[in-house]
């Protein structure tokens, strides 16, 4: 779909296409690594690092989850909290309880509502970054510049979880 892409009942064009069409490829290079798997082998640290791919795609789902509430409420949306970090930590990994096919529906919840955000709001929209010390102080982020940062996070983890697709079964996504 190179001019036109279709999200819900909205025909996007141009820019807001090209920003949803990117974000859905490597939204769909994630979801690829998950293919054919179990819960158990979704949960499973096949490196020496914390990461598992259904502790990823939870990830991604929570960093895309807090972008698209800063689109729509600033910088207020990602209030660090005393908990900030532990929830952070606990993004990575799958919990007992969570299932692969829970992560993947919420996954998919999540990025029908980003799209919707990237066709119905002004792209120039911006608001001042949280207060952290890997932002410059007084830095804003447009919406254009937020979705662009939910594409780099998505395609980074995206990578992260082929690797470990491949250290699970040999099965490779993206090449």
């Amino acid at each position: 779909m190179s001019d036109t892409e279709i999200t819900g009942t909205t025909a996007l064009t141009g820019e807001r296409a090209d920003l949803v069409e990117t974000l859905d490829k490597h939204r769909n290079f994630l979801r690829l690594t998950a293919r054919g798997l179990s819960d158990e082998q979704a949960a499973r640290r096949a490196t020496v690092s914390e990461l598992c791919i259904g502790g990823l795609i939870k990830h991604v789902t929570g960093v895309e989850r807090a972008w698209a509430d800063f689109i729509v409420r600033g910088a207020a949306a990602m209030a660090m909290t005393e908990d900030s970090a532990e929830q952070h930590a606990l993004s990575f990994r799958m919990l007992p309880g969570e299932t692969l096919a829970l992560l993947l529906e919420r996954y998919a919840e999540v990025a029908r509502r980003t799209d919707e955000l990237v066709a119905t709001v002004d792209l120039d929209t911006s608001h001042p970054l949280p207060a952290a010390p890997w932002f410059e102080p007084g830095a804003r982020w447009s919406v254009r510049r937020t979705v662009l940062h939910i594409v780099a996070e998505t395609a980074q983890h995206a990578g992260h979880a082929d690797i470990l697709r491949e250290a699970i079964d040999g099965a490779k996504s993206m090449g």
